[in-house]
């Protein structure tokens, strides 16, 4: 029987090169022999990039938070049900940019929705497709919204909103972590992305042992 693969999500404020590390870690895990898809959020389907498309727009900009939050919800749905877990079911590794923890940082923290409904959402769009390790890149907000807006064509909806806004999403990263620490690995994505990428590594290197072992 084919041992399930690992799920591991990549969690952060915008600009704290959530891609990046992931680029970097499957590369790594493929030169360990680990079979490795790399994912995002919103995103990872062909409905689920229309709907990114429609969240990220910046003209959309009188989209009201439930809307927000319901779109998040449908997309993830859609993601889950289609990549997500027939990947993990055969054997190969995840790797998301972003997944259920976003909605939870960005809508319960940054747009101030009540967070028992937003959980409740997020378990029906999800089931029980849960991460194995959550990896938050953590950095001072200023110093990410400083990488977003060098690079003027990837500012979208959610880096225009006000700086209050980007402080309650990584406020509400850090309850997150509190809530359940032992699912977290918590990384200072203000030092260079080597010494970043050795500290991912060193979160995961427990997880590709137990799969090389066979066990889950």
């Amino acid at each position: 029987m084919t041992s399930r693969g690992k799920f591991i999500v990549f969690e952060g404020p915008e600009g704290a090169g959530k891609s990046t590390q992931q680029r970097v870690l499957a590369a790594v895990l493929e030169t360990k022999g680990v079979g490795v898809r790399c994912t995002r959020e919103p995103g990872g389907t062909s409905i689920g990039e229309q709907v990114r498309d429609v969240l990220l727009d910046v003209e959309n900009a009188e989209m009201a938070p439930r809307t927000e939050a319901l779109l998040y919800a449908a997309s993830r749905a859609q993601h889950v049900a289609e990549v997500i877990e027939p990947t993990l079911a055969a054997g190969t590794w995840v790797l998301c940019d972003r997944f259920l923890d976003s909605s939870l940082a960005y809508q319960a923290g940054g747009r101030q929705l009540p967070l028992d409904e937003l959980i409740a959402l997020q378990r029906f769009a999800i089931g029980t497709c849960l991460p194995d390790l959550r990896i938050l890149l953590d950095l001072p907000v200023t110093d990410g919204l400083a990488r977003r807006f060098g690079d003027a064509e990837q500012v979208n909806r959610l880096d225009l909103a006000d700086l209050a806004f980007h402080e309650r999403v990584r406020s509400a990263y850090h309850m997150l972590v509190r809530q359940s620490p032992a699912s977290w690995a918590v990384i200072d994505a203000a030092q260079p992305p080597e010494v970043v990428a050795e500290a991912v590594l060193a979160a995961v290197e427990p997880l590709i042992g137990r799969s090389v072992l066979g066990v889950s």
